[in-house]
């Protein structure tokens, strides 16, 4: 891990869950490419996830070598089948999940610091 992404990732985990979400409406997400147009989707307890990541090296630290692509964190949740989520950076220091309804309505900008409801930032995720 370089310095950048350390310095990168002590500012993450000090900001709230909106500011947190803010901050990756227009940020770039990085996944694995299957060989067919989509997503590569893995079957879990908690229902199917797509794992992605918040730089191409964490994609590599988790893939290897694999075709990957690109998007903005907001295009994602659209592009996204519906009843699957995106797990961001499943292995990093804190990983979440994004879903079709986490940029939409007041949760937002409100937030109780309750994860997991709809629209909310769901910490503590571990892929299995």
């Amino acid at each position: 891990m370089s310095l950048r992404e350390l310095v990168r990732d002590e500012e993450y985990a000090r900001l709230s869950r909106p500011q947190l979400l803010e901050r990756l409406r227009g940020a770039r997400l990085y996944f694995q490419q299957p060989e067919e147009p989509g997503f590569l989707v893995s079957q879990t307890q908690d229902g199917p996830l797509v794992p992605v990541f918040t730089s191409w090296e964490r994609l590599a630290l988790f893939a290897g070598v694999c075709a990957w692509a690109s998007t903005t964190a907001e295009d994602l949740v659209e592009l996204l089948p519906e009843g699957v989520r995106a797990l961001v950076d499943p292995l990093g220091p804190r990983p979440f999940l994004l879903d079709a309804t986490v940029f939409e309505g007041p949760d937002v900008h409100a937030g109780d610091g309750a994860g997991g409801g709809p629209g909310r930032v769901a910490e503590g995720v571990r892929a299995r």
